[in-house]
């Protein structure tokens, strides 16, 4: 029998690092930029009156009129979010409003005010019943959808608030019996769409929950798939498959170098001669038909990392043809387009650096980023296919030539 473990349990650390990730934001602690008496008044402060409420997703505004009480520093807020969570928002004197969050549910929640002077002299309580709308986490959570992918599931999921939200995957342990954490993925983009692999291609059952950076949790989305077999194609059946429109070569740096299994920056890899004709491409044989699931690609490290000829943005045509002809390919074209005997079986953007800084004064850690090979999915449904093209649109220097240093290419061989 499935052993179904207490998620918030295994949260703990989880939402720490939520916290942290994504925003720094929704401390539950209070806010300590009031806490210090500035006044010797122990007088009372007023009340705040004519209080309106504006809910949001799984929040609200309350807005107020301030009391005439001149030693005011601020409003505090007190509310209860899930039934054993308190929140304290606090807003200075300077303002006429509090905002609410973190609410679990849309249903009514009562919220507890007070006004707070300099002296950390509390007036009476006023209470006022705020009813949020159902917050984004909730939202998310009915648009998870779980498939399986090479060596793994798929998850897809809409965050129409873009707001932070935590996408916890868990699958069945065979030593424990129950549904562990095997996954966290933290996000604040519109599209969910990613892959975890590294199952087995036998029927597993796994399940997604979404949380906030409150610590809410929804329901789980259940499923069983069968992860669709992988493996990293033998690089020993490689070979190059040289067309008449690919691009020339420039010193000694020629295509085979991309499957020597050197990534280095001191190794040889691809490199194209500097002024040669548009498209910046070369063709290469896989040896064997194959579904490809992904590929990593090593571009040049270093110094040449997010600059000189490295890819920026490129394409991945393939054929399965016994002998493809040759094909002017166009610098943009749709996944799917047929030229010839080649189809795009994807179009791709290398990231930008994690650090978020400009090329050209990015550090040590991009460079590490590079060093190590960056991941590219192939869209699912993709054709099999055996001759492998790399048609490069853009570098990073926006040159006029381009150089790689090696590819791992994996998928299910036919």
């Amino acid at each position: 029998m499935i052993k179904m473990k207490k998620y918030s349990r295994q949260l703990l650390p989880l939402l720490t690092v939520l916290l942290v990730a994504l925003l720094g934001l929704g401390s539950c602690k209070k806010n300590e930029g009031y806490t210090a008496p500035v006044s010797n008044d122990k007088t009372k402060p007023g009340v705040v009156t004519d209080i309106k409420v504006k809910n949001l997703n799984g929040a609200a505004y309350i807005t107020y009129t301030l009391p005439n009480s001149q030693n005011l520093l601020y409003v505090l807020a007190r509310y209860n979010i899930n039934g054993k969570t308190v929140r304290e928002t606090k807003s200075s004197y300077y303002t006429d409003t509090v905002l609410v969050d973190g609410f679990a549910k849309s249903q009514d929640y009562t919220v507890t005010l007070w006004s707070v002077s300099r002296a950390n002299i509390q007036s009476d309580p006023v209470s006022v019943t705020v009813h949020p709308d159902t917050p984004y986490y909730l939202l998310v959570k009915p648009t998870v959808k779980l498939a399986a992918d090479f060596g793994g599931v798929n998850i897809k999921a809409i965050n129409r608030g873009k707001t932070p939200v935590g996408v916890i995957l868990i699958s069945l342990d065979v030593s424990t019996h129950g549904l562990e954490i095997v996954d966290q993925h933290y996000t604040s983009t519109d599209t969910i769409n990613y892959t975890i692999r590294g199952f087995s291609p036998t029927p597993r059952q796994v399940g997604v929950y979404i949380t906030d950076k409150y610590g809410n949790i929804s329901d789980t989305t259940l499923a069983v798939v069968t992860p669709i077999f992988e493996t990293l194609l033998d690089k020993t059946k490689f070979s190059i498959y040289k067309l008449p429109t690919d691009s020339p070569t420039a010193y000694g740096w020629e295509v085979p170098y991309l499957w020597d299994n050197k990534t280095d920056g001191y190794s040889n890899g691809w490199h194209t001669a500097p002024g040669g004709p548009a498209p910046i491409q070369c063709t290469f044989s896989m040896g064997v038909s194959a579904q490809l699931s992904r590929f990593i690609m090593w571009e040049r490290p270093d110094q040449y990392a997010y600059a000189h000829g490295n890819p920026k943005d490129f394409s991945i045509w393939g054929s399965n043809k016994p002998a493809p002809q040759d094909a002017l390919l166009p610098q943009s074209a749709p996944v799917g387009t047929v030229v010839g005997d080649w189809v795009n079986i994807g179009n791709y953007h290398y990231p930008d650096p994690p650090s978020g800084l400009t090329p050209g004064f990015t550090n040590a850690a991009d460079a590490a980023f590079v060093s190590a090979g960056v991941n590219f999915d192939i869209p699912p449904g993709a054709p099999v296919v055996k001759y492998f093209r790399l048609l490069v649109h853009t570098t990073w220097s926006n040159g006029d030539f381009a150089h790689v240093m090696e590819f791992s290419i994996y998928g299910n061989p036919q």
